[in-house]
């Protein structure tokens, strides 16, 4: 997996690219955590991910919680669409 950041005023954009699975969710999570932590809104760019699975999904609903408890947000951009019907599948259990 890759990533790159982009700041702009009090928004981080993180462009993740390739697969996001139980090897590579702790690596996501030290991205996206200390973004969030700051007080930063957080958007996932994940158009250019291929691949992922529960623990992806994880990182996204963790990112989420944390946020709400710092007062800020995350939101997820231009989804793949293999990792959009991950999310619709799991959308059907929550």
């Amino acid at each position: 997996m890759k990533f790159k950041v982009s700041n702009n005023k009090n928004v981080s954009t993180v462009f993740l690219n390739g697969e996001i699975d139980m090897d590579i969710a702790d690596d996501v999570r030290e991205i996206v955590f200390p973004l969030i932590d700051s007080g930063k809104e957080v958007h996932l760019n994940l158009k250019d991910v291929q691949y992922m699975d529960s623990s992806g999904i994880s990182v996204i609903i963790e990112s989420n919680q944390r946020a709400r408890e710092k007062n800020t947000k995350v939101e997820l951009k231009e989804v793949s669409q293999p990792v959009e019907k991950v999310l619709a599948m799991a959308r059907k259990f929550l």
